[in-house]
């Protein structure tokens, strides 16, 4: 069984009855509760009658584009939601990233893969909407939020003002896709947005300083196109 506390309700929004019934099967087993929307305007009638708990949503809807109903989700939800595509462009992904989705995931995938998002959105959503988190743990590291400063095993790890701040927005939405653009925002401000370069230059220093080995990242795993990762769940 998935890490599952009660009842735990699971909108998908999928047009695919083939791809929607190994959804529900797989859901189903692991404890979920199941609802189906097969286009747009019904996962939004879903969404404001039933508040599911996640959002599983495809983007190839047959009567909205999925990328344009994120933002309409996120204004009555605070669901986490999974973009499921065959989209592979790293424009659609960042866009849905931007707009409010929690996780992006391209098919063709594994069930357990869906299985493994689906508890780390709901993971961090049950954080989220509890006390906030102070302490962040990853690895042999400790990142103290509220004291900004990050341990190993109770030393100190000096950390410049941005490589902090790159760390700390990171560590806020641990095991989930944070974009470039927002990691630009809270680092250096609006006015940068764009600059891609001065986060991969402050990533590669970070990776110096918290990576064994700086080339193969066990922590901060750069998403392709899309922005980072802060590993925290091995």
């Amino acid at each position: 069984m998935g890490l599952v506390t009660g009842p735990t309700s699971v909108l998908i929004v999928e047009d695919d009855r083939k791809i929607l019934r190994v959804y529900s099967t797989s859901l189903e087993a692991e404890g979920y509760i199941v609802v189906e929307a097969s286009n747009g305007q019904r996962a939004i009638e879903e969404v404001c009658t039933r508040n599911p708990d996640i959002i599983l949503l495809d983007l190839g809807l047959p009567d909205i584009d999925g990328l344009a109903l994120v933002p309409t989700i996120r204004a009555n939800s605070a669901a986490p939601i999974i973009v499921v595509s065959a989209r592979e462009q790293d424009a659609d992904k960042v866009k849905a990233l931007d707009q409010g989705a929690n996780d992006y995931l391209t098919k063709p995938f594994s069930v357990p893969e869906l299985l493994a998002r689906i508890r780390v959105a709901l993971r961090n959503r049950a954080q989220v909407g509890s006390t906030p988190r102070t302490i962040i743990a990853f690895g042999d590291y400790r990142l103290d939020l509220s004291g900004r400063r990050l341990l190993r095993e109770d030393q100190h790890v000096l950390l410049s003002a941005t490589e902090y701040k790159l760390l700390a927005t990171l560590a806020r939405h641990p095991d989930e896709v944070v974009t470039t653009n927002a990691l630009l925002k809270e680092a250096w401000g609006s006015a940068h947005q764009g600059k891609k370069g001065y986060v991969r230059v402050y990533m590669h220093a970070l990776r110096q300083k918290l990576e064994v080995d700086p080339t193969r990242p066990r922590y901060l795993v750069n998403e392709t196109g899309l922005g980072y990762r802060l590993n925290t769940s091995d």
